[in-house]
């Protein structure tokens, strides 16, 4: 993967957002949820939120004219 390529970028960061998300489901419903791991997955997911914002964001930017 280019890291100079924020498209590719943005597609892997909102595979792993995916990722983590399914993870984050299948652990709740296992009813086993380990609560400092869920707070570990979900803290990382908001990174990945922001990041992923940022970047549609210069991709994307608004535009006021």
């Amino acid at each position: 993967m280019n890291d100079d390529d924020p498209e590719q970028l943005l597609a892997a960061l909102k595979v792993e957002h995916r990722r983590l998300d399914e993870e984050i489901d299948r652990m709740r419903e296992s009813g086993q949820a380990d609560q400092i791991e869920l707070a570990r997955l979900k803290k990382r997911k908001l990174v990945l939120k922001d990041q992923i914002a940022a970047i549609e964001d210069d991709i994307h930017p608004d535009i006021i004219a």
